[in-house]
């Protein structure tokens, strides 16, 4: 009986992940063409892939191959999300799988953290991060132990404390190139009351730094739309680029 239950269990996770990493495979794009370098584009908590379509636009028109990562970020655990987020490069970026780029916002940036840290090839691409709990939310610590905050951001936003057993925190130092762009505007006041310092509702400005971390903007945006903003796609494809942003407001660490 419990062996039963161990494998439905197993099938369950490995249908997941298949179809998961099906319908990302299913967005792999051709354009604009050979030798355009390519971009994953990876969604934050409680959004798809439709939240980034402003952003794809942009960096194709920029000359990048774009892959669009959807994945059910609500339902689903950390791990079986970059095991999804993994089958989705090899599929679709294995010939150049080691300099593909990545974009990401909110949650979508500890899923490429994770993904990178266990990668076994060296990561040469570049990472933009917009929004990135990389120290965790405050508004997971106060809502986290809630069942209703359980069901409505599943067990991968339940695991983004800022306390040291968190999954971001657990990742320590990055070791590849990696911008980030914060916001410090918010239309959420309580998250903004639960957040010490500057904020766009949902992360603070310090909570999305981490070690490592080649260049760091803040821009006057809100955690929901940072993602749209003209300038900050401007300053997303100079990093993919040269490695830096234009205009930014602090030295490397």
């Amino acid at each position: 009986m419990i062996k039963d239950i161990r494998r439905k269990r197993r099938f369950g996770r490995m249908l997941a992940i298949g179809l998961v990493s099906l319908c990302a495979l299913a967005a792999c794009q051709a354009a604009p063409g050979p030798g355009a370098e390519t971009v994953v584009l990876v969604h934050g908590l409680g959004r798809s892939a439709r939240s980034l379509l402003l952003m794809e636009s942009r960096l194709e028109s920029a000359g990048y191959r774009v892959v669009s990562f959807d994945y059910p970020s609500t339902t689903e655990p950390i791990e079986r999300l970059v095991d999804s987020l993994a089958s989705v490069v090899s599929g679709c970026c294995s010939e150049q799988a080691e300099k593909t780029h990545f974009v990401t916002h909110s949650m979508g940036g500890v899923l490429v953290r994770s993904y990178l840290a266990g990668a076994e090839v060296s990561y040469e691409g570049r990472v933009v991060m917009m929004s990135p709990p990389n120290q965790g939310s405050e508004i997971v610590d106060a809502f986290g132990s809630s069942p209703l905050w359980v069901a409505l951001v599943g067990p991968a936003g339940a695991s983004l404390g800022t306390d040291s057993l968190s999954v971001p925190n657990q990742l320590g130092p990055v070791s590849f190139p990696l911008g980030i762009i914060a916001g410090d505007r918010s239309v959420l006041p309580l998250g903004s009351w639960l957040i010490p310092g500057p904020d766009d509702g949902l992360v603070g400005v310090e909570r999305a730094h981490v070690e490592g971390a080649v260049d760091f903007l803040v821009v006057p945006a809100t955690h929901t739309m940072i993602m749209n903003r003209a300038d900050v796609a401007e300053e997303v494809i100079n990093f993919l680029r040269t490695g830096r942003f234009s205009d930014s407001d602090r030295e490397p660490d």
